[in-house]
């Protein structure tokens, strides 16, 4: 006998569209099918479970992610925003390294992973974080365990800036593995808060965000990292592209021949610098939000192959560390619980297809990673699946979110895609608002660039 027949589903994958079924056997896909199910089958299984027709995607693959542990468990953690994750339809996700103390040696990474394995809901890794000084434990990580190494080109949360030439060189050109970078040029932004710091003073309005962490200031750094990776062969990964001029600095080849590849976050899809004044520091990320004009290139940049994957950048603080201004309110908010929403909502709108949806935020993750036998609905895949409801209006309020910090800034808008079952590795996880806490991801694995 087999486990868990899912059938009448919408089955979205690898760009089609279509009513079929799937066979779930303990962790593993067994079988995928157009139309009904077989009898023998159906008569194999032991669960049977009618969709009605909602749409069935392979989880979700977020790439960057700050769940806030160790050392800032009181807005976020492990458990917490894995919960979140998986009622988002989020089956996987990479967690960056900038907690307390930053995750910059081997023996961090190893407690995060022996940490993951007790309370994580959903499939998890972590990154392994560059300093100016610990390139011996770059060179001493297992990368396939351990997704890249991220680096920060620009000061943000935590404050693991590297900025010296020998370390930069020695990371660009040696570390056998992915380099993610958090792109913003430090002197740019620092000039820029001086100027308007001088002019205006201490207290300046959120809407000076993106005039502080500028276009310049991304556009400086994107140029010269690539230059940079180009020059000594770097496997570059450059995180939540925020700008027209970064778009066009990438190429339209498929990803499977690209060295030098692009991430787009969520929200820099969703709103505008307009945002600021409505929903002031609640949209205060870095890089920051910027002109519709941006939002519109990072959307054509999607469409046509310039940027190749989707993530959230989930950062949740505590509202209170939200309140400020431009210089003193915390950056970042969660998102990881409604991105497939909200790329959904996207697609409703015409803006993209569901199939480019799912191929930016589910296959293409798997690819640009390699991560091994997840990302597509296929038979001996893990059976990581989403089932979402389309045609059903709510409205997303604070009181809805999973994660810790208890807000979104969501809060108020209407969505039309709600996800209503997520199973991690065969196991369901989550089902019309109810999670099972017995659950546990599994530690994603990675095959050689």
């Amino acid at each position: 006998m087999h486990d868990t027949l899912l059938y009448n589903a919408l089955v979205v994958n690898e760009c089609r569209k279509a009513i079929g079924y799937v066979v779930i056997d303990g962790e593993f896909i067994l079988a995928v099918g157009e139309g009904e199910p077989p009898v023998a089958i159906a008569e194999a299984c032991r669960e049977k479970i009618d969709l009605g027709g909602a749409m069935l995607l392979p989880g979700v693959i977020d790439d960057q992610v700050h769940f806030r542990d160790p050392g800032l468990t009181h807005k976020a953690d492990l458990s917490t925003e894995s919960r979140a994750a998986v009622a988002g339809g989020v089956t996987s996700y990479m967690d960056m390294p900038n907690t307390k103390p930053p995750t910059v040696t081997v023996e961090a990474v190893a407690d995060k992973l022996r940490h993951a394995s007790d309370v994580s809901l959903a499939n998890y890794s972590f990154f392994i974080g560059a300093t100016n000084d610990n390139i011996d434990q770059l060179l001493l990580c297992d990368y396939s365990r351990v997704p890249g190494v991220k680096l920060f080109l620009g000061s943000s949360t935590g404050n693991m800036l590297v900025d010296e030439e020998e370390a930069l060189t020695r990371i660009f050109r040696d570390v056998p593995a992915l380099v993610a970078i958090h792109s913003e040029d430090e002197a740019t932004i620092r000039a820029n808060r001086e100027r308007y710091v001088a002019a205006h003073g201490e207290d300046l309005p959120v809407s000076y965000h993106p005039l502080i962490r500028s276009h310049e200031a991304c556009m400086i750094s994107t140029k010269r990292a690539i230059a940079r990776a180009e020059r000594y062969g770097t496997r570059l990964h450059v995180l939540h592209v925020s700008t027209a001029g970064e778009v066009a600095m990438f190429s339209d080849e498929p990803l499977s021949r690209k060295r030098i590849t692009s991430e787009v976050c969520v929200h820099h899809l969703w709103y505008t610098d307009a945002d600021y004044s409505t929903l002031g520091t609640r949209v205060k990320m870095n890089p920051a939000v910027k002109t519709a004009a941006d939002r519109d290139a990072l959307r054509r940049g999607l469409l046509d192959g310039r940027i190749d994957i989707v993530a959230t950048d989930h950062a949740p603080h505590l509202l209170s560390e939200k309140e400020g201004n431009a210089l003193t309110a915390a950056s970042g908010a969660p998102m990881v619980q409604f991105s497939l929403p909200v790329m959904l909502e996207l697609a409703d709108r015409g803006v993209f297809t569901t199939e480019l949806v799912v191929e930016k935020m589910c296959h293409a993750p798997a690819e640009l990673y390699h991560i091994d036998r997840r990302g597509y609905i296929r038979a001996g895949y893990y059976a990581d699946l989403a089932v979402v409801s389309p045609d059903t209006p709510y409205i997303v309020a604070d009181d809805m979110v999973l994660s810790r910090c208890g807000w979104t800034p969501l809060a108020g808008t209407t969505l039309h895609n709600r996800v209503i079952m997520t199973y991690v590795n065969g196991r369901q996880v989550y089902c019309h608002g109810k999670i099972d806490d017995a659950v546990r991801g599994m530690e994603l694995r990675y095959k050689a660039l």
